[in-house]
């Protein structure tokens, strides 16, 4: 099953939505590659996903890493990351309580599984490397940059770390195991995602691009250069285009494939027999915000 990242939080009850300019994320980026109407259901008409709780295994041990690298270098050692475990889902249930109601309220050990199960992750994350030795520039990195053509890419960066020397590396976590080619192409597309952005914002092409595969302990490294950061660039430019385009009329077409097994929205979609929900018009606020859900895998 490929990692998947869809489910968009409300804002809460009565609260002012702020408007801000529409943006192309990584997530809704590769939606719209993947299937402009799968696009057109989470970003325009922001239909409900219900999360798996491989989604939120995830999104706990991103949360658990990101704690781990605000302690001090010595105390970054699994016992202690293994403790954050607890707090950091006490934290997230508690921001989206109808996360609580995946688990079986019958039984008591169905959530001590499930943390059981995460620890697994952050065991072999300490397999890839030593976070007493690291020290990142920054953890959950908001970045956003507006290109000369206009378009606006917004997004979530794991971890950043900066050498002394300047040198920019873009870290990953992937809680799912080391993918085959489709989900490799669009990891990998998420990293040049990054990678254009910080460039852009910092004038230094990333030195490596590095994603950790937390299943089963793989590692995938590349290095980019400028030239096919320019390419990739305009790549993103044609994709917006592409969804203003479609945005216009709300002639989001689907693009059926083997990741159709895994679409929540199969009963909505014409190829399946359905029949989407009349179109809404262009969304306001912003469709390119991404979720916590989505910035997990």
């Amino acid at each position: 099953m490929p990692d998947t990242d869809t489910v968009t939080a409300d804002p809460p009850p009565g609260a002012e939505v702020p408007r801000r300019r529409p943006a192309l994320s990584p997530s809704r980026a590769s939606d719209f590659k993947q299937c402009p109407l799968l696009y057109r259901f989470r970003a325009v008409d922001r239909l409900p996903e219900i999360p798996t709780k491989a989604q939120l295994r995830g999104t706990l041990v991103h949360s658990v890493l990101e704690r781990l690298f605000s302690l001090p270098q010595a105390d970054r050692t699994p016992p202690q990351a293994k403790e954050l475990l607890a707090p950091a889902w006490e934290d997230l249930s508690a921001e989206r309580p109808e996360w609580i109601e995946l688990f079986d309220q019958e039984d008591p050990e169905a959530v001590t599984s499930w943390l059981s199960s995460a620890e697994q992750l952050v065991d072999t994350y300490f397999g890839l490397e030593d976070p007493r030795r690291l020290e990142p520039e920054a953890c959950e990195l908001h970045v956003e940059i507006e290109l000369g053509s206009g378009v606006l890419l917004r997004g979530y960066v794991d971890r950043l770390d900066v050498a002394p020397t300047g040198e920019i590396r873009v870290v990953d976590y992937k809680t799912g195991a080391a993918p085959r080619e489709i989900g490799e192409a669009k990891a990998m597309f998420q990293m040049k995602f990054y990678a254009v952005v910080l460039w852009r914002l910092r004038g230094v092409v990333p030195r490596q691009l590095k994603l950790m595969y937390l299943t089963d302990g793989q590692s995938l490294a590349y290095t980019p250069d400028e030239g096919e950061l320019i390419r990739f660039e305009r790549t993103l430019e044609a994709i917006w285009q592409a969804i203003l385009k479609a945005g216009k009329t709300g002639d989001f077409r689907p693009n059926p494939s083997k990741l159709c097994a895994w679409c929540d929205h199969q009963a909505l979609c014409p190829q399946y027999g359905g029949t989407p929900p009349p179109y809404p018009g262009w969304p306001e606020p912003d469709p390119g915000e991404e979720s916590v859900l989505d910035r997990a895998d």
